[in-house]
C-alpha cells in the first residue's frame, strides 16, 4: 500500500481509502436491526485492513458505524484514520456534541479521526457548528475537522468560522466522467493543502461498464494487465498528491482488486491520454 500525508496532519494515509455507504434500504433496515449482507460487507473492510489500507469513511446516517467498529477490532487503532460525518440536523452546537459522541460509541472508539459535516445546513450558522467542532477537538473526541458537499464559497466561510482548527478536509464526488471540482475546488484545496476525499470514484460503476477499450490496452500494454476499476482509481491518486478515492467496501473480491491501483502510477502522458477519451 503507499500513503500520502492528509493534509497538513503529519498523519500518513493510505492512498485509498473504503467507504462505507451502502443503500437507502441498507440505512432503513439497519435501524431495524436488519443488516444484510453483513458478514460479507465486514469481510470486505477486514480485506481491505489487511492489505494496508488504514482509512475507512462512514457516517451517522449510513447505519454502518457499528460495522466498522467491528471490522476495525483487533487492529492498531492508532495507526487506522476512521472518518464519520454529522447530518445536517444535528449541526446546532449541543447536536454536534451529541451526535460525535454516539458515533465513536457505535465506532467503539476513544476518539474520531476526522469528522465532518455532511451537508451545509443554511439554517444553522456554520460558526455555531465549528465552535461545536473546536470543542470536541479541544476535548480529544475528534483530531481534525472536515467538510463533505460544500461549494467553494461554503468552505471558505466555514475555514473563517474557526478560530483555533483548520478544516483539513473536503469530501465531493470526483471521478474521470465528473470533474466539475477540477475548476475551482480542487486548486483552492491545493494551494492550501486540504486533502480532497473523492466519493463515486467510479461514476456509480458506470466507469467499469463503459471504460474505453483503447484507454484499457494502452495501460495494459505499458503497465501489465489493469482492469478498469484500478485504472480509474489509479488516475485519481496519479494526477493529484492530495486526492484520496474512497470507493466502497462491500465486496471483499472487489476491495482485492481495489488494492490492485496502488504500486504503480500514471505517467502526465498516460493520464493525458485518457482524459481525452471521456470528453
Amino acid at each position: 500500500m503507499d500513503y500520502r500525508e492528509f493534509s497538513k496532519t503529519g498523519v500518513r494515509v493510505s492512498v485509498i481509502g473504503m467507504g462505507t455507504y451502502y443503500d437507502p434500504a441498507w440505512i432503513v433496515l439497519s435501524r431495524l436491526g436488519i443488516r444484510r449482507g453483513y458478514r460479507r460487507r465486514l469481510e470486505a473492510l477486514r480485506v481491505g485492513l489487511e492489505g494496508g489500507i488504514n482509512f475507512v469513511d462512514t457516517a451517522e446516517i449510513y447505519g454502518s458505524e457499528p460495522l466498522v467498529g467491528e471490522a476495525i477490532r483487533g487492529f492498531n487503532r492508532d495507526e487506522l484514520f476512521i472518518a464519520t460525518k454529522v447530518w445536517p440536523s444535528h449541526l446546532r452546537y449541543d447536536d454536534v456534541i451529541k451526535a460525535a459522541r454516539r458515533s465513536a460509541a457505535r465506532l467503539g472508539a476513544k476518539y474520531i479521526d476526522l469528522y465532518q459535516i455532511h451537508f451545509p445546513n443554511r439554517r444553522v450558522p456554520i460558526s455555531e457548528t465549528m465552535r461545536a467542532m473546536e470543542y470536541l477537538a479541544d476535548n480529544g473526541v475528534i483530531r481534525f475537522i472536515g467538510v463533505s458537499n460544500f461549494s467553494l464559497d461554503q468552505i471558505i466561510e466555514a475555514q473563517g468560522a474557526l478560530k483555533k482548527y483548520e478544516i483539513v478536509s473536503v469530501q465531493l464526488p470526483y471521478n474521470l466522467i465528473d470533474r466539475k471540482i477540477e475548476s475551482d475546488i480542487i486548486p483552492y484545496t491545493r494551494k492550501n493543502r486540504l486533502a480532497l476525499i473523492a466519493y463515486y470514484p467510479l461514476g456509480h460503476g458506470r466507469l467499469i461498464r463503459e471504460f474505453p477499450k483503447e484507454a484499457l490496452e494502452l495501460v495494459r500494454k505499458r503497465h501489465g494487465y489493469r482492469t478498469p476499476a484500478q485504472i480509474a482509481l489509479n488516475w485519481l491518486i496519479s494526477k493529484y498528491d492530495n486526492v484520496f478515492p474512497i470507493p466502497r467496501a462491500s465486496n471483499p473480491e472487489h476491495v482485492k482488486e481495489d488494492l490492485g491501483a496502488v504500486g504503480w502510477r500514471l505517467d502526465e502522458d498516460e493520464i493525458r491520454i485518457i482524459e481525452g477519451f471521456f470528453h
